[in-house]
């Protein structure tokens, strides 16, 4: 990073929120409160993306603007889900930030648009859940105008929604100078340089349940990683391009020819491809099947793949010692259930002494972020994303509408 400026890229150094004018002036900032809430109670089980994001609400507070904040929440398709109101997260970032938010209950109807005038430097708003209005997953410049009526400067702090161009994540940028807020400033900025400029080695990590999720990040990670590490679900369809036979595992055949041209890659590339070598396989998919640990390339009929083995844990426990710089995006099981969470476990651990040692570690969101704030190991990571889909299209090294919007330097 130089001064006020993020560096990842020529076109993802961006101006950040540090250098724009606040004093006296109204700021949309756009949060990612997609926040996991009780299906009984509706109440918020974790409140880290808004704890996340509070340094950036404090920080334009303390200099003088006004601050509106907006986000999303779950999928109500256009429709006004009471179930998914933004009401519970206003009256928790009350609570985090220490003084009343103002409620916008109707996005950006008359009522919402005389309380933002209303608003008085060091007050804060929320507005209702913006995907109850349908113009806002199709970009409607309508409804971004209207967003940006209500305020002189935009900021986006939602690094998680950054991959979709949303009237609050993109149209809006068209109408307001558009700058990068403190949390996504730490993201794009670390992410960035770790892929452009990392220390090495460099080892990269890849898990979760599908490959076609994960093939641009794949291509992209052999080009710029010293080591790439495969594990979880997404392995088995290149232990089967490779003759492996898999049982029952989680499979996509389309799959095949583009693992085999993975495998060559590495190979013509001279990095090291690293696949599970044995398995803990179950009989069924649940948290009590009956398992055996065998070679993963010759998983028995009946029984599925579901947590890499003792052989694998151990080598790629060795693979990710003396890494300087660590990329891990997805589990290595399904480490939801106790029996099978050993892999996961074991490559967190590595992760984290790595760390300890000096490593630069950076974890994706999504389920590899839940598998370390479960197993214990999130405080020994140099940085957890807060942006899953947003993470992985980062990896892969494409353009994201979120961040591309932004005033350049």
């Amino acid at each position: 990073m130089r001064g006020k400026d993020i560096y990842i890229s020529m076109e993802y150094r961006k101006k950040s929120v540090r250098s724009a004018d606040l004093m006296g002036k109204k700021v949309l900032l756009r949060c990612d409160f997609n926040v996991p809430l009780d299906k009984k109670t509706g109440a918020i089980t974790a409140d880290t993306r808004i704890t996340a994001t509070a340094p950036t609400i404090r920080f334009m507070l303390d200099r003088g603007a006004s601050v509106i904040t907006c986000s999303h929440l779950g999928k109500p398709k256009g429709n006004a889900d009471p179930s998914l109101s933004l009401t519970p997260v206003a009256a928790r970032l009350s609570d985090v930030i220490g003084s009343p938010v103002v409620f916008g209950s109707d996005i950006t109807g008359p009522e919402t648009r005389a309380k933002a005038a209303a608003l008085k430097p060091g007050q804060t708003m929320l507005l209702e859940n913006l995907r109850f209005d349908p113009r806002e997953e199709t970009n409607d410049p309508v409804f971004a105008k209207e967003l940006a009526d209500l305020a002189d400067i935009y900021v986006s702090d939602a690094f998680g929604t950054a991959h979709r161009a949303h009237a609050s994540t993109a149209g809006i940028a068209q109408f307001l100078p558009a700058y990068a807020g403190l949390l996504l400033e730490k993201e794009i900025s670390i992410m960035g340089k770790a892929l452009n400029e990392p220390k090495h080695p460099f080892v990269a990590i890849l898990g979760g349940a599908k490959v076609t999720d994960k093939i641009g990040v794949v291509s992209n990670l052999l080009e710029k990683a010293d080591a790439l590490i495969v594990g979880g679900g997404m392995a088995f369809p290149f232990i089967r391009a490779l003759g492996g036979s898999i049982g029952d595992s989680i499979f996509e055949g389309d799959s095949i020819d583009y693992c085999r041209s993975m495998i060559f890659k590495a190979a013509a590339l001279g990095k090291p491809f690293f696949l599970p070598v044995d398995a803990i396989a179950a009989a069924r998919f649940a948290a009590d099947s009956p398992f055996q640990i065998c070679r993963s390339d010759k998983i028995p009929d009946g029984y599925m793949g579901l947590d890499i083995g003792p052989d694998t844990q151990s080598r790629y426990h060795d693979a990710i010692a003396g890494a300087k710089t660590i990329i891990w995006n997805g589990p290595m099981g399904v480490f939801e259930f106790p029996a099978f969470a050993g892999g996961t476990a074991t490559v967190a651990e590595a992760v984290a002494n790595a760390t300890d040692s000096g490593a630069i570690s950076i974890v994706g969101g999504g389920d590899s972020a839940a598998a370390v704030e479960q197993l214990g190991f999130s405080f020994r990571i140099s940085h957890i994303s807060t942006g899953g889909g947003a993470a992985l299209e980062f990896l892969e090294g494409k353009e994201l509408p979120g961040i591309a919007c932004l005033l350049n330097k």
